[in-house]
Parts: C-alpha cells; structure tokens; sequence
C-alpha cells in the first residue's frame, strides 16, 4: 500500500483530524508526528496536505434549532411516559425518581449535530447517563444539577453545526 494510502487511512481512524483538515486548521508537521504511519514526516506531511486538499471544505450553516430542558426525569415503567428509551431504559417524568434532567433539541438535527452536541457535554465535563436521536429531535439525559450547563453547551453548539 502506498504512503498516501497509509496517511489517508490513518486520517479516517481519527474522525477529528479529519474534521481539522476539512477545516483547515491543521499544523501538518505536527499531524504526521502523530499518525502512526511508516515513513518520513515530512511525506506524511506532503501526504495530508494532498489529502486535504481533496476534502470537501468545512464550512458553518445556520440551524433552526429549538433547545430546552426538561426538570423531574427519571425511570419510568409505562413506554408512554417515557421522553427517551434506550434499550430497556425508559426515562420520563412520571417516575418516582427524579435525578435527572433532560435536554431536548428539536428542528434541524441530524446525527452531526448530535456528535457535535455530545462532544460539548464532554468538553464541559458533563456526564451523559443516556441519549438517544432520530430525525429532528434530540433528548440527552444528564444529571439534575448539569441541567442548566447542558442546555447553554447544547445551544451553543447547535446555533451553529458544521456541515
């Protein structure tokens, strides 16, 4: 296999690197260092850049996105109180439990979007307990107390979501 082959490789095995070179914003000496890829740096350097060039640009679109909270969410037994069913787990607001607060998105969601929502969390330290999507809505569960914090991450990143 070829160099170029190797790095564009190595590139899709880490999904934000190839984020970055769509983006152009990439040190390509720096990337080459760290991609595990036999050969010089400078050629998996000169590899990237070709590569990139390739890449559709990484460009910014305005979403309508609507984002809100929703306090008193916890385990519920009956399916149509629950605002979010990941495997057996039914979450809604009919539970004895309330510990969790849910977040919910919903216009212009995509799984995108969703990626980009959650990597937020994860950025602000905000532990996820469960998520689930599907076409224009999007519902994250999170701790009681992050609520707040998760919707401002949340709206922040889906105001405007990468295409």
């Amino acid at each position: 296999m070829s160099l170029a082959a190797d790095t564009r490789r190595a590139v899709d095995a880490h999904p934000f690197l190839h984020t970055a070179l769509r983006a152009g914003v990439v040190n390509y000496t720096a990337a080459a260092r760290f991609l595990a890829v036999d050969g010089e740096a400078d050629a998996v350097a000169t590899a990237l850049r070709r590569y990139a060039d390739e890449l559709e640009a990484l460009d910014s679109d305005d979403r309508t996105v609507r984002v809100r909270m929703q306090s008193g969410v916890g385990p519920v037994n009956d399916p149509d109180e629950a605002i979010l069913a990941v495997g057996s787990t039914l979450l809604g607001t009919g539970g004895d439990s309330s510990a969790y607060t849910a977040i919910v998105a919903t216009g212009e969601v995509d799984a995108r979007a969703v990626s980009t929502a959650l990597a937020a969390l994860s950025i602000a330290d905000i532990e996820v307990v469960a998520a689930g999507f599907e076409p224009e809505t999007l519902v994250v569960a999170v701790e009681r107390l992050d609520g707040a914090n998760a919707v401002r991450a949340i709206e922040g990143v889906l105001e405007t979501a990468l295409e």
